[in-house]
Order: structure tokens, then sequence, then C-alpha cells
């Protein structure tokens, strides 16, 4: 974990922080922390909990990141969801493939970015926030307290890709496969 971290310390927080997002179900495999590989095994571990949950979508850090833990949990949630759909193998569960793998922006890069397609998180952005600051040892011990604190660009960066749509709060997303609509109905 971070400088401010600890493993008892981040179970705490991320407890907590699974507690105010409301979540019914969260799994860790494990995985090194600083050191994470897209290797075999790792892709056989998580394209198992691919089969045994069967998502319909999947989240994942944009490609281009400075954290590279970051970079390599992408690639291992690409190579887990192809895995995940393989027959003839020894993956436990039934083949599935999930739809599309969205991909967020973290905070290591401060890019220029170009989303193909904003969120609106306006009735969320409370609870986004809440669950961020319970990880205190991570985002918010060790960082400058005067603003703009990163809560502070956390929240300005929401609004700025929310002014984009028309909404108060956006979250910016970015894909490597086409989107499809049904019609247009879905626009914001």
């Amino acid at each position: 974990p971070t400088p401010h971290g600890s493993l008892e310390i981040r179970a705490r927080e991320t407890a907590e922080a699974s507690r105010t997002l409301g979540l019914a179900w969260r799994e860790n495999l494990g995985l090194p922390n600083r050191s994470l590989q897209a290797t075999l095994e790792a892709r056989h571990q998580l394209a198992a909990v691919f089969r045994r949950t069967r998502p319909r979508w999947l989240f994942a850090p944009y490609w281009v990141d400075a954290h590279p833990d970051h970079s390599a949990a992408t690639e291992l949630v690409e190579a887990a969801r192809f895995w995940s759909k393989l027959t003839k193998c020894d993956i436990p569960g039934e083949p599935h493939h999930p739809e599309r793998i969205f991909y967020y922006y973290c905070v290591h890069l401060r890019q220029a970015i170009q989303p193909a397609f904003v969120l609106d998180i306006s009735s969320h952005w409370e609870t986004k926030a809440a669950s961020i600051r319970c990880y205190e040892s991570q985002f918010i011990v060790g960082r400058p307290t005067e603003p703009p604190t990163f809560l502070d660009r956390l929240r300005d960066e929401a609004a700025y890709f929310g002014k984009l749509i028309g909404t108060r709060y956006g979250e910016p997303f970015a894909v490597r496969e086409p989107l499809g609509l049904r019609s247009f109905e879905s626009f914001v």
C-alpha cells in the first residue's frame, strides 16, 4: 500500500468503502501490490471469477497510466475476459464472455482526455466522494490540506465533465470497441 497504509488499514478502509457504496459482493484475489502482472495464473483466477459471477460489463483502468499496476490490471482484465469464454480448458464454470469493457481514467497522468462518453453521475457524486474518503491512508493522509485538495480536484473534474453534457457531475469513460444505441432517446 501507499506510504501511509498497511494491509490491515487498507482492509478496514475497503470494508468501510464497501458499506458506503452498499456493495452486496466484493472479492480480492490476493494478487500482489506494486508488482501486478497479467500472468497465466492471474488470468485463470480472474476468468474463473467472470464465469462464476457472469458480469455483463467490466470496468478497468484506462490503458495509458503511469502506475504500472493499473496498466497491468487492464491487461489482466482484457486477457481474463478472453479466457473466460474458452472451452476445453480447466477453468471452473461454464464459458462466459462479458459484453463490454469500459475504461475509467485514473489520476496519475494529467491527460487531456477525449472520452467515448460521459455518464451523468450527479445523483451519485456524494456517495462516490464518501467512498473515496474511506481510503484515508491512500487519498488524504500525507496530501496537502489547503485547497485544492485531492477530493476538490476530483469534484472539479466531475463538474467539468458534467458541464460538457449539461449535468452537474459526469464521469468520463473510454472504450476500445464501438458502442451501439437502440435509439437517440438514451442521450442526456
